[in-house]
């Protein structure tokens, strides 16, 4: 008689979902179905370097390739309903998927707060399609106007928000100068909502951060509130900022699945979870969707994925379950060419060296989700850039 397998379905194709099921996908105990409404995982670490004219392919890894030769059912879709009773997940499709464990991973959306004007007139880097959306603005505006923008302006000094911060300068001087435009002075805005940079870092670290984005005569504003965007400007704190380029990377919310379907929301809209991350019976919430101290990051994300693997393996043999004990990040925030921050503890390194510590963290980032050899390729693709502007590209060969 064929052996049962225990089905096991997991929603998201980000670091979470991947992770628990790469680790459950050797055990032929488990049977596994990845539902993603994605055909790749975003890399977010490096997203903002592909928005500033790196490689596609430094911030996203095909699901495909990650999934070469393994036991996994992946199935392009989008989760919308979930019936406890039946243990099923309903999809946009119209297709029903039966589980006897499920791991939600889903990841976050954009919030904007209710503020007006921003879902139409902002850019955002939060996808492989929002990162090219910008890059093609940058080269139609400095083409169509021959000059910069008045100001181009970042709003959220988060990590995401100082990464776009300290790579922007760079890329809008490489387009002037492959499209023969005359070097002007241009006006980068950082724009944020509390009284530093970096809100959950220590303030030594805020301090310095802000000191290297100055020399790269990028403008800090503080204790800043958005109000509203018009086609050709932002508000702030009741006056208006003059820019047809505004970088929205100050919200999310949790993913509206959750709300839809019943769950109990703590802080911020995430998901309650109990000691093993369970969200119900036979439901584990993950990564940025669950309410645990350090949600929201990637590293998190992977190892809450391989965690609740872990435990199901365990479950299936009888053995006792482990309880989740968060694991405190390490901190890497590039502010710049060759310079970064680093922050685990009381431990702080900045500079060249932590530059170079984040490159070797992206390196082991890509090799928890594929073989040496590939996570190899996938981080010297760092090393390239990738034009969609046909001028930008024939001038960087000639160069």
């Amino acid at each position: 008689m064929p052996e049962t397998k225990h089905k096991v379905l997991i929603v998201g194709g980000g670091f979470g979902g991947v992770k628990a099921a790469l680790e459950l996908a050797s055990d032929h105990r488990f049977e596994i179905i990845l539902i993603s409404n994605q055909d790749e995982l975003r890399y977010y670490p490096t997203l903002y370097h592909t928005a500033t004219g790196g490689r596609r392919a430094n911030s996203s890894i095909p699901l495909k390739v990650i999934f070469q030769g393994k036991s996994i059912n992946l199935v392009k879709d989008t989760a919308v309903s979930l019936d406890r009773k039946a243990k099923t997940i309903t999809t946009e499709s119209q297709k029903d998927y039966p589980y006897d464990t499920l791991i939600l991973a889903l990841g976050v959306t954009t919030n904007y707060f209710g503020i007006p004007g921003l879902d139409k007139f902002s850019f955002s880097i939060k996808t492989q399609d929002e990162a090219t959306r910008l890059k093609k603005h940058l080269h139609d505006q400095l083409k169509a106007d021959h000059k910069p923008d008045l100001n181009y302006v970042i709003v959220g000094a988060g990590p995401t928000g100082i990464e776009l911060a300290g790579s922007l300068p760079g890329y809008i001087m490489r387009i002037m100068k492959y499209h023969n435009i005359p070097t002007r002075k241009m006006h980068i805005d950082l724009i944020e909502a509390t009284p530093k940079l970096l809100p959950k870092l220590p303030k030594d670290t805020s301090r310095l951060v802000a000191r290297q984005l100055k020399r790269q005569g990028v403008k800090i504003y503080t204790s800043s509130m958005v109000e509203g965007e018009a086609a050709d400007s932002l508000m702030v704190n009741s006056k208006p900022l003059k820019s047809h380029t505004v970088i929205w990377t100050a919200g999310v919310a949790n993913s509206p699945f959750f709300a839809n379907n019943g769950f109990n929301l703590m802080n911020h809209g995430k998901v309650a979870v109990d000691l093993y991350l369970k969200a119900d019976e036979n439901i584990y919430v993950i990564g940025d969707n669950a309410n645990t101290p350090y949600s929201g990051l990637a590293q998190t994300a992977l190892y809450d994925g391989k965690f609740v693997a872990t435990n199901l393996k365990r479950q299936l043999t009888k053995k006792e379950l482990l309880t989740y004990k968060a694991r405190k990040p390490i901190t890497v925030i590039p502010a710049g060419p060759f310079w970064a921050a680093v922050v685990y503890g009381k431990l702080r390194i900045y500079g060249l060296l932590g530059w170079m510590i984040r490159e070797a963290a992206d390196f082991i980032g890509f090799h928890d989700l594929e073989p040496w050899d590939k996570a190899a390729l996938q981080w010297l693709s760092e090393l390239d850039s990738q034009d969609d502007c046909p001028i930008c590209a024939i001038a960087r060969a000639d160069s």
